[in-house]
């Protein structure tokens, strides 16, 4: 008489079918990484942009409130700085304080920049200061045409950082450093992808601080 083997429904699964399986989640969470990187670039951007206007709003504001001239200045990471060098950080920003020297009199007191930032702020990630072929300029118009990719600092019209440095002053203005006042524009990005493009501007007679999103085409405000 022949037998008949049961088949217990504990008796597991094949390395056929585990391998299935395991193809299976990999296949989907390869679906999810490409379905969350877009999204994960525009956390990135967003979040480099905050960094940004807030550094802007707490030099102007600390001018302001402390009676004290404040330097913004950018800084390139290297070694040995506070902005290493180390893959992950695009740019650094600064803010120094201008301290008050008493003069002998009758001479006047005199400001000194301090020796070190009191405050740096590295924009990490992948996100640059930069601008994209075709993006028109911001709805404040300072540069008065569309900017010159990938050029992403411009004080009036003109690409690159003054290189006398930027300064807040009490008055709520923001100068070139030598008193007069201009306006900023910095454009972020990340390299490739013109959806993450972001924009900041500060207003020389006020010191106001803009930012904005773009979609390559325009503008919105944040």
């Amino acid at each position: 008489m022949k037998i008949k083997r049961r088949t217990s429904p504990e008796a597991g699964v094949s390395i056929f079918e585990l391998m299935t399986v395991t193809i299976i989640i990999f296949i989907l969470c390869a679906f999810a990484v490409l379905r969350l990187q877009p999204a994960w670039q525009q956390i990135q951007s967003n979040a480099a942009v905050d960094q940004v206007k807030s550094t802007l709003r707490q030099g102007r504001e600390l001018s302001v409130s402390q009676r004290r001239t404040i330097v913004l200045q950018f800084l390139a990471p290297a070694p040995g700085t506070p902005c290493l060098a180390n893959g992950g950080v695009s740019v650094c920003l600064a803010l120094t304080e201008m301290l008050v020297v008493p003069g002998v009199p009758p001479a006047p007191a005199t400001q000194v920049q301090a020796a070190a930032p009191f405050e740096v702020i590295p924009v990490e990630g992948k996100v640059q200061f930069m601008s994209f072929n075709g993006e028109p300029d911001t709805p404040d118009a300072f540069i008065g045409v569309a900017p010159t990719a990938p050029s992403g600092v411009y004080y009036g019209a003109t690409p690159g950082v003054p290189p006398s440095g930027m300064q807040f002053h009490s008055d709520g203005t923001f100068t070139n450093g030598t008193g007069n006042p201009i306006n900023l524009t910095i454009f972020l990005g990340e390299p490739n992808i013109p959806s993450t493009e972001r924009a900041i501007t500060i207003l020389g007679n006020t010191g106001k601080v803009s930012w904005y999103q773009g979609n390559g085409q325009a503008w919105f405000r944040l």
